[in-house]
């Protein structure tokens, strides 16, 4: 433990809140890091929730190491593409959105019944108020790296729930460099919505010129 202007703070939170800074300045950018710095922070952290018992939260990194890992050959162009050309920026169709918010719903109801049955949640956390937002959280992330795969600009969206949500859970679990490091994501998410959105725009518009 080291202290940090009063707070105690966990050498392996800390590790975990870099990597997590540089993950999301990454994924703003949609730099070629990005994919890579998933594979990392998922791993590190599925190593972390598994060794402290939280295995809906590890079984949700491997998820997203797996999600990364079609992440990278998505947006390469390797699967889902004609042409096997980088994949541009774009937009959720609008025929998809009722099955994203009935999958999140679902999603939602059934991992909180799973946490509340296995009666894991994070310490000093009510386990009721700890399961909902739990739930609530993983079914956003489980849809929003789905989403992120595609390089939809609405990715951004769901973490905007969820930032809040782990912010409050890690703040009151005593992880404050995490609990820091989820005020910043939200910042980039807004900033992330704002930019993706007019990459994406001006993507659809090259798209139709070039036709």
């Amino acid at each position: 433990m080291i202290s940090i202007f009063g707070f105690q703070i966990s050498v392996i939170d800390l590790i975990g809140a870099i990597i997590g800074l540089f993950y999301v300045v990454s994924e703003y950018r949609a730099g070629r890091w990005f994919w890579p710095l998933s594979l990392l922070m998922s791993a590190f952290y599925a190593v972390i929730d598994f060794s402290a018992a939280y295995y809906a939260n590890g079984s949700i990194c491997v998820y997203n190491f797996i999600m990364s890992i079609y992440g990278i050959l998505v947006w390469r162009g390797i699967v889902q593409s004609r042409n096997k050309a980088e994949r541009p920026f774009g937009s959720c169709p609008l025929r998809n959105v009722p099955w994203i918010v009935l999958v999140v719903a679902v999603l939602s109801v059934v991992l909180w019944w799973l946490l509340q049955l296995l009666g894991e949640g994070h310490e000093g956390v009510d386990i009721h108020v700890s399961a909902w937002l739990d739930g609530i959280s993983s079914a956003l992330t489980i849809v929003g790296m789905w989403m992120l795969s595609q390089k939809w600009w609405q990715q951004w969206i769901c973490w905007m729930v969820v930032n809040p949500i782990m912010m409050v859970l890690f703040w009151m679990s005593g992880n404050y460099a995490s609990a820091v490091l989820y005020v910043v994501f939200e910042v980039f998410c807004i900033l992330g919505v704002l930019s993706w959105r007019r990459k994406a725009l001006a993507d659809e518009r090259k798209e139709i010129c070039d036709e």
